[in-house]
């Protein structure tokens, strides 16, 4: 299966948001069975619990417009933006 980063630059439409969900969660799994770091990290992951995630995606949302100032235009596409959103509650602090 490819990565969910190189998914997330094709979402679409609904069929492509799915892929790229289902990525996100075979990655999530495969880090579920790896220990974190000294900073919390499992593999990229820097949170590593339901509300670490909402609480990252939600921060990327009001911090960038909901990406709209980090991808101009990133409105125009509704399920691309909701799949950066779950992107980044995995990435973002």
């Amino acid at each position: 299966m490819r990565e969910p980063h190189e998914l997330l630059e094709e979402v679409k439409d609904e069929k492509s948001f799915l892929d790229f969900t289902k990525a996100l969660l075979e990655d999530r799994e495969s880090r579920e069975r790896k220990a974190t770091d000294d900073v919390g990290f499992s593999g990229d992951w820097a949170n590593n619990s339901i509300s670490g995630f909402l609480e990252g995606a939600i921060a990327w949302a009001e911090d960038s417009d909901f990406g709209v100032r980090q991808e101009p235009g990133l409105e125009t596409n509704k399920w691309k933006q909701f799949a950066v959103f779950l992107y980044c509650g995995k990435t973002y602090e």
